[in-house]
């Protein structure tokens, strides 16, 4: 009797530690630039996730204009990858860097830089992405997929493509605001087509639910420093941050049903 109570305890031990585990977010940190958190694609990919049924955490490390290398160099990947311990590490170059942008150097410091996080991420005990950027020009955008791809092969990590199916997509959908005011940085639209093609990636599935974002959603000028933040931490310039957005589960469902195709 006494070792089928000890058995009985054990079994129910292991039980709870595995429900602890799946309940516990999964935590995800972004490294990048302005196109990460214009429209703050974080904290968008935490509500879609969670609206999915998956629960995460998201942190940011970025910068407005700023390369994977300067993160490399000044040692704040490596530090925010100490601290905050993700399971996922997504990084996200500049538009420019993989196409040699703006001097030949950029496409070495950034494959490197790939390289280097990915091997650090890996070391840490995270998963590791690099989630494309994007260009309009055709001829442009072509080259820039199959760099990114190229280079996140070399380094051994997925990549999620953005600038060819923002093409296709934005092509047939042309009413919805792919692009922020500037005409440059992430509008809705293309934030939420990144946060589908990362739920693709991660999870094999398309998300079809709606959802609401309640953080900061960042504007270029967004005040943002090259520091470790939760992804729905208060704005530094809240008077012109918007405190959130909703996405359709129609416009979702239908973005996703495009991708598909």
């Amino acid at each position: 009797m006494y070792r089928w109570i000890v058995l009985w305890l054990l079994l129910a031990a292991a039980s709870c530690a595995r429900a602890s585990a799946q309940e516990s977010p999964q935590r995800i940190l972004f490294v990048g630039n302005s196109l990460t958190y214009v429209g703050n694609l974080p904290a968008t990919f935490a509500a879609m996730a969670h609206a999915e049924g998956h629960e995460v955490q998201a942190a940011m490390l970025v910068e407005g204009g700023a390369s994977l290398s300067q993160r490399v160099a000044d040692g704040s990947a490596l530090r925010a990858l100490a601290g905050y311990r993700p399971s996922l590490l997504v990084l996200q170059e500049r538009g420019g860097d993989m196409l040699c942008m703006p001097d030949a150097d950029a496409c070495e410091k950034s494959r490197q830089a790939i390289r280097v996080l990915a091997q650090a991420g890996h070391d840490a005990g995270a998963r590791v992405v690099l989630l494309g950027s994007y260009q309009s020009n055709p001829q442009a955008s072509t080259a820039l997929v199959e760099r990114e791809g190229r280079a996140a092969a070399d380094a051994d990590i997925p990549y999620v493509e953005v600038s060819e199916s923002l093409r296709r997509l934005s092509a047939r959908e042309q009413t919805l605001a792919w692009y922020h005011a500037d005409g440059m940085h992430p509008g809705p639209a293309l934030t939420l087509l990144d946060a589908i093609q990362l739920h693709r990636s991660l999870f094999g599935t398309s998300p079809t639910h709606g959802f609401d974002v309640a953080a900061p959603i960042h504007a270029p000028a967004s005040g943002l420093r090259p520091e470790l933040r939760d992804a729905d931490a208060p704005a530094p310039r809240p008077e012109s941050t918007p405190p959130g957005i909703h996405y359709d589960g129609a416009q979702v469902e239908r973005l996703g049903a495009l991708l598909r195709q």
